[in-house]
């Protein structure tokens, strides 16, 4: 479990260091239009997309309350996997080395 903490927490970090480095020195329309109009652009943001839809499912299931759940959601389809990165590390946490606890949440 400690190995999967240090690379979720890396992601955060990872994510937070891509994302301020965008805001800075970025331009998200002109650059989204550009990636729009490729076919690979598409391509990689339906598979980012369908990445994040499934991983909203795990949060979905494994969320007892389904108001945190879609909170969490949402920061996940606006800030990507920098959300992802901190909800695992957070479960990791919150699971005290049960790995079923992990995967189920409070579901189980």
């Amino acid at each position: 479990m400690k190995i999967a903490k240090i690379i979720s927490f890396l992601g955060v970090v990872a994510m937070s260091a891509a994302i301020g480095y965008a805001f800075a020195v970025g331009d998200f329309g002109g650059e989204g239009s550009q990636l729009l109009a490729m076919p690979w652009g598409i391509v990689s943001l339906v598979d980012l997309y369908v990445g994040f839809s499934l991983f909203a499912l795990w949060i979905f299931y494994r969320e007892s309350n389904k108001l945190t759940a879609t909170a969490w959601i949402v920061l996940l389809m606006v800030l990507g996997f920098f959300t992802g990165s901190l909800y695992v590390l957070l479960a990791l946490f919150r699971s005290e080395g049960d790995w079923d606890r992990f995967w189920h949440g409070r579901s189980t």
